[in-house]
């Protein structure tokens, strides 16, 4: 409850209430941020601290929207983008469902070639077979790889 996260740069406790905690091992025992105040000024500073909780509030906010900024550029700068023209030559990804049982750890993971018919969407594609036997639904650009010959 008193620990800054990282994130925010605040506690929960203060995002929450707009003032900071006081634990019960300061109540007992007097430390100088609990002894100095008296009610008086408590009551001042909760006043001054309702006013500027919005402000303290949106800090965070904003610190979080950069923090994610940061972490996707981290993230999308190892993206490889894979685009695949008409005609070309795909292998597709056998899924553990369609696997022999017999092959066991050994059995292919890749199946194929296809060819690419159409395009459907970015990272959507319609295969067919090279006999030219048309594979159902299509497929995404994660479950295909290029054939190199």
């Amino acid at each position: 409850m008193t620990t800054q996260k990282t994130s925010t740069d605040q506690t929960a406790y203060s995002l929450v209430y707009g003032c900071e905690v006081v634990i019960p091992a300061e109540v007992r025992v007097p430390t100088s941020r609990y002894s100095l105040n008296n009610i008086e000024a408590n009551n001042n500073l909760m006043q001054d601290n309702l006013v500027i909780t919005k402000e303290l509030r949106d800090a965070p906010k904003i610190r979080i929207v950069s923090y994610q900024q940061v972490v996707a550029r981290t993230y999308n700068k190892n993206v490889k983008i894979r685009v695949f023209r008409e005609w070309d030559l795909v292998l597709r990804k056998v899924f553990p469902n369609k696997k022999e049982k017999s092959g066991g750890k050994l059995a292919p993971t890749w199946e194929g070639p296809y060819l690419i018919n159409s395009i459907v969407r970015q990272g959507a594609y319609k295969l067919q077979t090279l006999e030219g036997e048309m594979i159902p639904r299509s497929w995404n650009v994660t479950h295909l790889k290029l054939f190199h010959v």
